[in-house]
C-alpha cells in the first residue's frame, strides 16, 4: 500500500495546471449509456474513480477507451450494445458511491438496471433514497434486496418532483433519467454546483432539452433518443481549493492555470478576511500566502454557492497555523471530521463538539505517522504536512488517489518535498 513522505517548511512558488473535474466526468461517463452512439470525453482526470468506472461501463457491454500520450485525458464511450439485464456489482463500486449514477440512464433507455448500493469515504451516510424517490416518481418500479437496488421501467413518464433535501448526485441521476421520459418533467430543490451544470451542458449537445440547470428549478421536455457529442470536461475546483489552501499555507506565491475562477469565489473570499492576498486572471488564480500573518475565521459548510464540504478538511489545515481561534461547522456529512484526530497527533489544537470543529492557533506542526480516512482528508494531511518540522508519512493514499491527479508530482514541481513509497521503509528526503 503506498504512502507519502513529506518534509514541510518550503514555501510553495511557481505554476500548477488543475485538472478536469472527477465529480463532473464520472456523471458524464454514465450519460453515455443513454445513446447508442459515441460519446468523446476530453479533460478527463487520470484518477482511480475514473478507472473504477470505466471498469463498470464495460461490465455492462460499453466500449470504453481511455485515451494515451497526447490524448491521454480523452475517453471515448460507445455503449451501442449494452448487456440485457446491466449490473453494476458490488465487487467494482464498493469503493465509489458514484456508481449510483448509472440507475437513471439504463432505467431510461434499458428499461432495467441493477446496482448495488454504494461505497465510497466513510465520512457519513449519503442515502440514495432521493434518487430512488425520483426513478419512481417517473414511473419506475423500485426494490431494494441483498445490498441491490432493481429498477425496473416500460418507460418512464415526465413529472413534477421536489428533491427532501438538496442533492448532487440526486439531482444528475434523475435529470438524466428524465431526458428519455414522456412528457415533461420539473424537478424542484436541485442542486445548483457547476457539476450539474456541466452534465446539462452535455445532455443538450447530445439532443437533450435542458432548461434552468445551476437554479433550484430544472425544467426537461423528454426525447425519443439521444445521439453521440463531444465534451470538455470543466476544471476540478475542488483541486484547485486544494492548491490555493496549500499556497497561502505555506506562504507561497502559487498560480493555478486552467481552472474556473467563478467556481471558486466562496473560497477566495474566506482567503481575503484569513489575510491571503487573491488575484484573478481569466482562467487562473494567484494566491500569495507571505503577505500577513494567518487571521482566524469561521466558515459553515453549505451547498453550493456556499462554502463546500470537500474543502473543509483542507480549510482545516489552514486553521492550525491562523491567529486566534476558528469554529468550523460542518452542515453536509455527519461524520467529517475523522482528519482532525490525525492533525492532532501533528500538535494541531482542535476539539469536535458534534458538527463543530473548534480549532486554536497558530500551533507548530511536527511530522508524525497519520493515516488518509477518506479522501479529502488525505489532501488536509497533505496540507499540514507541508508546514511541519521534519518528516511526514501519510499512509492509505489509495483515498487520495481517488480524486487528485499525480498530486506528488505536481507539488514537487512548485518546490515541495514529497515523495511516493511502496510498503516498506522509507529512505529519509535529505535535508
Amino acid at each position: 500500500m503506498d504512502k507519502l513522505v513529506i518534509r514541510g517548511g518550503n514555501p510553495l512558488l511557481g505554476t500548477i495546471r488543475i485538472s478536469g473535474a472527477k465529480n463532473a466526468a464520472l456523471p458524464a461517463m454514465a450519460a453515455a449509456l443513454l445513446t447508442d452512439e459515441t460519446v468523446i470525453l476530453e479533460n478527463i482526470p487520470q484518477v482511480r474513480d475514473i478507472e473504477t468506472e470505466r471498469r463498470l461501463l464495460a461490465a455492462m457491454g460499453a466500449e470504453v477507451e481511455l485515451g494515451y500520450g497526447r490524448a491521454q485525458h480523452r475517453t471515448t464511450i460507445c455503449a451501442a450494445n449494452l448487456t440485457k439485464n446491466p449490473e453494476a456489482s458490488y465487487e467494482l463500486v464498493k469503493t465509489m458511491r458514484a456508481s449510483s449514477l448509472v440507475l437513471g440512464p439504463l432505467v431510461a433507455r434499458a428499461g432495467f438496471a441493477r446496482v448495488s448500493m454504494p461505497g465510497g469515504c466513510a465520512i457519513g451516510a449519503r442515502p440514495i433514497d432521493l434518487h430512488l424517490k425520483g426513478l419512481e416518481k417517473l414511473g419506475a418500479q423500485i426494490i431494494q434486496e441483498h445490498g441491490y437496488i432493481e429498477a425496473r421501467a416500460k418507460k418512464l413518464k415526465g413529472a413534477r418532483y421536489s428533491f427532501d433535501r438538496i442533492t448532487v448526485t440526486g439531482t444528475e441521476d434523475v435529470m438524466m433519467a428524465a431526458v428519455l421520459a414522456e412528457g415533461e418533467t420539473v424537478l424542484e430543490n436541485c442542486a445548483r454546483e457547476p457539476e450539474v451544470v456541466d452534465l446539462a451542458t452535455l445532455l443538450v449537445k447530445m439532443g437533450a432539452k435542458i432548461e434552468g440547470a445551476g437554479t433550484s428549478t430544472i425544467k426537461i421536455k423528454g426525447v425519443s433518443k439521444l445521439k453521440g457529442a463531444r465534451h470538455r470536461i470543466i476544471p476540478d475546483r475542488i483541486e484547485a481549493a486544494t492548491f490555493l489552501l496549500a499556497g497561502a499555507l505555506t506562504g507561497g506565491d502559487l498560480m493555478l492555470q486552467g481552472c474556473e475562477p467563478s467556481h471558486l469565489t466562496s473560497l477566495m473570499n474566506k482567503l481575503e478576511e484569513v489575510g491571503v492576498k487573491v488575484k484573478v486572471s481569466k482562467g487562473c488564480v494567484r494566491v500569495m500566502g507571505d503577505a500577513a500573518p494567518l487571521k482566524a475565521a469561521d466558515i459553515a459548510t453549505e451547498e453550493y454557492p456556499g462554502f463546500p464540504t470537500d474543502v473543509q478538511a483542507q480549510y482545516m489545515a489552514l486553521m492550525t497555523q491562523a491567529e486566534g481561534t476558528s469554529i468550523i461547522t460542518e452542515n453536509i456529512f455527519e461524520n467529517r471530521f475523522m482528519h482532525a484526530q490525525e492533525l492532532c497527533r501533528m500538535g494541531a489544537n482542535i476539539r469536535i463538539e458534534g458538527r463543530r470543529a473548534i480549532v486554536r492557533g497558530k500551533t507548530p506542526l511536527s511530522g508524525a505517522a497519520v493515516q488518509a480516512s477518506d479522501l479529502r482528508a488525505s489532501a488536509s494531511l497533505v496540507l499540514a504536512a507541508l508546514v511541519a518540522n521534519d518528516e511526514t508519512i501519510i499512509d492509505r493514499v489509495y483515498h487520495i488517489d481517488r480524486g487528485y491527479e499525480r498530486i506528488e508530482e505536481k507539488l514537487r514541481g512548485v518546490g515541495a518535498q514529497v515523495k511516493r513509497i511502496g510498503n516498506i521503509l522509507p529512505e529519509r528526503i535529505s535535508d
